[in-house]
């Protein structure tokens, strides 16, 4: 796509991990609120958890998440101790005993935890779930830390897919960003991996980032093929340094500009398609046989806060600091200083510090926006439909996709919206003409490419 286009919409809009996203969160959803909402989850709903390990050894500079750099154990136990208290309590409040069919560890780090935190973590979620049987536990994993007998561990525990951070292979790029992580070391703990019986592998990418050529993200998809990894994600980095201060230490001089973004992403995705890997939505790629591809084909792609998942629970209870949950009521957030999450939990109180109750509309937007970044394409009549809006509900919107559909970034046939091929990097700017909460908000997002 040429560059031109690509500077007319250098905007900065939302991921859509959920809809309303998380910066139009507030404190009307409290804890208690939060307990009532569990306590009318129907017994019968299967449920997805995540853990939130917000603990690394190292800052690495390109971060956006939630973490801390911690040099002695003792924090990340006294964490563990309050985790489980957590699970304790929310486990309390739900109306019964429920089926965990997905679970999630991310952070930072879940490489910082000893083989004797997960034994204690699982057994206390069997004591409280039932874990489906074949239920999906992904772990996210940092190979400069992890060992062979952690993965070890990982498998006693029941792991079956591991979600590896890479980034890129180049050692300019990786002294750039204060990861620096050789090829070799990647490969070892891959080795490790299926060794071990964990087969399921993710593998996390980025453009954008310093030093960053063409050339370079062709090569660093080609060393991550190598490695057969079921799915691949490629993240353009997010440049906020006024929400992350450690993204100061990255020399924006640099950093590839917009259509130079562009140009990586198109290079990456293009030559991870000639090796066999299928575009999945916005940023993923997976081989054909993998349960994405496949969820994509038949139209069960969804998206969470983990990003693009075969996960079609309707409730996703998050766990730790600063941890997302998602409830067919609304969503909730935990207060993100571990000191208030740990006292909150100490006091028998739901660490929540805040969240939104989803109305009609947002329902209704929501299901629009889950498909374009899913399928790339959304009936809006169809979905009205379904949601009782009136004919004619989208007009303003279709109408402001017009300059897309000129660009050629979308096509309009009556109310149904397609991101096309070419505008498939553009997805995330598609969806927020659906976004009723960027009109009320000023919150700062990453840009589109």
């Amino acid at each position: 796509m040429k560059a031109g286009l690509a500077n007319t919409y250098d905007l900065k809009v939302p991921r859509y991990t959920s809809y309303p996203t998380a910066p139009h969160f507030d404190e009307a959803v409290d804890g208690a609120r939060y307990g009532a909402w569990l306590g009318g989850i129907d017994p019968g709903t299967p449920l997805s958890l995540y853990f939130h390990i917000p603990f690394c050894a190292e800052m690495c500079w390109f971060c956006g998440c939630h973490t801390k750099i911690v040099k002695r154990y003792d924090p990340v136990a006294a964490y563990v101790e309050t985790l489980l208290a957590e699970i304790d309590l929310v486990a309390a409040a739900l109306p019964g005993r429920f089926a965990a069919r997905h679970l999630h560890w991310g952070g930072g780090s879940p490489s910082m935890l000893t083989g004797a935190d997960w034994r204690s973590i699982m057994d206390k979620l069997a004591a409280r779930f039932d874990i489906a049987p074949g239920a999906r536990v992904a772990v996210e994993i940092d190979p400069r830390t992890a060992t062979e007998d952690y993965v070890k561990t990982l498998a006693g525990a029941g792991v079956n897919r591991a979600s590896i951070g890479v980034q890129d292979f180049d050692a300019d790029v990786q002294a750039a960003i204060n990861r620096v992580q050789p090829f070799a070391v990647t490969e070892r703990v891959v080795g490790w991996l299926r060794a071990h019986g964990i087969a399921n592998l993710n593998m996390d990418l980025m453009y954008g980032l310093p030093h960053q050529t063409v050339p370079g993200v062709r090569r660093m998809a080609d060393q991550a093929a190598s490695l057969e990894p079921d799915r691949l994600a490629l993240f353009g980095y997010a440049h906020v340094p006024w929400m992350k201060a450690h993204q100061k230490m990255i020399p924006e001089d640099a950093l590839p500009d917009t259509p130079q973004r562009l140009s990586q992403f198109e290079a990456a995705a293009a030559r991870l398609g000639d090796l066999g890997y299928v575009a999945i939505g916005l940023d993923h790629f997976a081989l054909a046989g993998d349960d994405l591809a496949i969820a994509l084909k038949e139209g069960r792609l969804r998206r969470n806060f983990q990003g693009y998942t075969t996960d079609t629970a309707p409730v996703l209870l998050g766990f730790g600091a600063s941890a997302i949950g998602a409830l067919p009521q609304g969503y909730v957030q935990n207060t993100a200083p571990l000191k208030d999450y740990r006292r909150g939990v100490e006091r028998g109180e739901f660490p929540v510090a805040r969240g939104i109750a989803l109305t009609p509309e947002d329902r209704l937007r929501g299901e629009i926006i889950d498909r374009l970044m899913c399928g790339l394409a959304a009936d809006l009549g169809a979905i009205g439909r379904r949601h009782g809006a009136d004919p004619g509900h989208f007009a303003a919107e279709l109408d402001a996709l017009t300059p897309l559909a000129d660009d050629g970034i979308v096509t309009v046939d009556g109310e149904r919206v397609t991101v096309t091929a070419a505008g498939r990097p553009f997805t995330r700017l598609v969806a927020a003409t659906f976004d009723a909460y960027l009109r009320k908000g000023t919150a700062r997002h990453s840009k589109v490419v």
